[in-house]
């Protein structure tokens, strides 16, 4: 019993851990301000609750199917390759946009606490992008990170389970520090404020602001795709789902109240909405501190999905559902070098261009794609409960030392 106790925190530190990422740092500055106002809180409940039933349904796949791959696996045994192939592309899809975003996201920060000087200096030298889809100017620093980390990524280095542990806690320091200051220094002017209120947007705002806050709880997955390792999946997988689930969503509500109790929704800065919020209201120091643990965060989230993206290519190549030359690793490294090439560069390419909300709904909407998918896969999977998936022993991919972290090739 013991053991199991250990495997549910350590599973509820990871799914936690992949979820406190660009989400909270980034996201909720961006709806408060433009979507929702300070019925954030209810497009975080939303958001939760529906997040709450598909990592439920993960969790079930997770149990049943105790196998690394995630979706692109549990689609492939019980409906088969074709929409094996469609959810596979989508899950490149969603990793390879994913990290853009978080890129974005982080180089935002890094913009905000050197004043702005990042982005001036690019206008000044490069100028602004005009069109619809892109960003206001190339962030060049966005594209420098994804490169760093997929070099990083090629040596072949291994996450350590200490460290995730430790950006883990940190995250969790930062989301208790903004909580406590941000009740502190409440106004509920801000909340009763006459011509604007608590919905100044009207539920229509809360819905499009839950919509977007779905990004927020991506990565609850990681803890279905750790059964593998559990010695008793039926019951710890689903336990630390439920766990995680709710203190993360827990977490952003109260976030999201103290934020909006800060600072009025339409004086939040869209990029760096905490760290702004801190110096608003005289607090220099909160700003640089929770200016540190964001970049923690993101950075963790970034090398994940950096991580999982060429392994993923990695399982279709093996599958034989796109070109073989992605199934070849590195005999040094164990490391699939061209796929991180391709996804690092692509990953690169998109966090220059692309607007950080654009990157943010294209995500959204594959990641439903995806849960929808694995949901109806889960009907399936309860009239076919002899199902015996395709297992590959042979993989020649390093596994990571992260807690819960996958290869995704053991198919």
């Amino acid at each position: 019993m013991h053991n199991i106790i250990l495997k549910i925190i350590s599973r509820h530190f990871t799914g936690v851990g992949h979820m406190v990422g660009a989400g909270i740092y980034v996201l909720t500055g961006t709806v408060a301000r433009d979507m929702a106002g300070p019925g954030i809180i209810l497009s975080f409940i939303m958001a939760g609750m529906t997040s709450m039933l598909a990592a439920l349904c993960y969790a079930e796949f997770g149990t049943r199917v105790p196998k690394a791959g995630s979706a692109y696996v549990y689609t492939y045994v019980s409906v088969g390759e074709f929409w094996a192939f469609v959810i596979g592309w989508n899950i490149i899809l969603e990793h390879m946009i994913g990290a853009a975003s978080v890129a974005r996201a982080w180089s935002g920060y890094v913009d905000s606490l050197l004043g702005g000087a990042v982005s001036n200096i690019t206008i000044s030298l490069v100028g602004e992008m005009h069109e619809q889809l892109f960003g206001k100017y190339p962030d060049f620093l966005a594209f420098a990170v994804c490169i760093s980390y997929a070099c990083v990524l090629g040596t072949g280095v291994k996450g350590s389970a200490w460290v995730n542990s430790i950006l883990t806690v940190v995250n969790l320091g930062v989301m208790s520090l903004v909580i406590v200051l941000g009740f502190y220094y409440a106004n509920f002017d801000n909340w009763t404020h006459e011509g604007s209120g608590f919905l100044p947007f009207g539920m229509g705002g809360v819905v499009a602001g839950a919509a977007t806050c779905f990004y927020a709880f991506v990565g609850f997955d990681s803890i279905a795709t750790s059964g593998e390792e559990a010695r008793d999946p039926g019951y710890s997988i689903p336990v630390a789902t439920i766990l995680s689930m709710t203190v993360v969503c827990i977490g952003y509500i109260l976030v999201g109240s103290a934020l909006t109790l800060m600072v009025p929704y339409w004086a939040i800065s869209p990029t760096a909405a905490l760290p702004e919020a801190f110096s608003t209201v005289g607090l220099p120091w909160a700003r640089y501190a929770v200016s540190l643990g964001a970049l923690c965060g993101m950075t963790t989230t970034l090398l994940g999905s950096l991580f999982s993206l060429p392994r993923c290519m990695y399982s279709m190549a093996a599958d034989g559902l796109i070109f073989s030359f992605l199934g070849r690793v590195n005999k040094t490294t164990q490391v699939p070098v061209v796929n991180l090439i391709v996804s690092g560069l692509s990953s690169a390419i998109i966090a220059l261009l692309f607007d950080l909300q654009k990157l943010v709904e294209f995500m959204s909407i594959g990641t439903l794609l995806a849960y929808t998918i694995v949901s109806a896969s889960v009907i399936i999977l309860r009239y076919r409960p002899d199902i015996t998936p395709l297992i590959r022993e042979d993989s020649s991919l390093s596994e990571p030392t992260t807690p819960g972290s996958q290869s995704g090739v053991s198919l």
